[in-house]
């Protein structure tokens, strides 16, 4: 059964590349997006029990009071949740991010080209979108935060909590997936017995 199920694929997947790339890109996005609602409120109640919640974050000023990256200190909604609260989401973000990089590359575009040129450019797309999806949360977070525990009633802020990282989730999925139609790319492989072939032919005309 899943042998047919595999040769399927594989004569879709080469039938119809682009669109069986984008649907398991859609399949592990979803998987990740999971892996974030998960760890994101474990890291948030982790350093919501130290000091961090109450260290003021706020960093690249675009304005009179407003801040690219603005947690400031005190739990959330009266406060912005501090350095507990950055800390809690980026590391979620990248720990989701590092999980995406390989199973993308190797599950959903098979790609043999250079990881490390492939890498050197998904950090950078990583960085544009972190700080996309940061400007972007200055906007929303405190009214999402606010209406979340007024509509449900101590379970507001895991809602809210869910809710950020579905949003995050959504600015990554659509970025990343064409800019990895470009960085993981399927290099065609050298045909080595014909390589060596060629030298079996003119290693005679060079002895010569």
């Amino acid at each position: 059964m899943f042998s047919g199920i595999r040769k399927w694929w594989q004569g879709f997947y080469d039938r119809h590349t682009t669109l069986a790339q984008f649907i398991m890109f859609l399949i592990i996005s979803n998987g990740m997006t999971v892996l974030q609602l998960i760890l994101m409120p474990v890291f948030k109640w982790l350093f919501g029990m130290t000091s961090l919640i109450d260290t003021t974050f706020q960093w690249l000023r675009l304005g009179d009071g407003f801040y690219m990256f603005d947690y400031p200190a005190g739990p959330i909604p009266q406060g912005g949740g501090g350095l507990a609260y950055f800390l809690a989401v980026q590391i979620t973000i990248l720990i989701a991010q590092v999980i995406n990089f390989f199973a993308q590359r190797s599950v959903t575009f098979k790609s043999n080209s250079n990881i490390w040129w492939a890498a050197m450019w998904y950090a950078i797309a990583y960085v544009v979108i972190t700080f996309l999806a940061a400007l972007l949360q200055s906007f929303y977070k405190v009214p999402l935060y606010d209406f979340a525990m007024r509509t449900w009633p101590g379970a507001g802020e895991t809602m809210a909590d869910m809710l950020t990282m579905i949003i995050n989730a959504l600015v990554q999925f659509w970025v990343f997936f064409p800019i990895f139609k470009v960085i993981f790319r399927q290099v065609p492989e050298e045909d080595e017995k014909g390589a060596e072939a060629a030298e079996a032919e003119t290693g005679p005309a060079n002895a010569s």
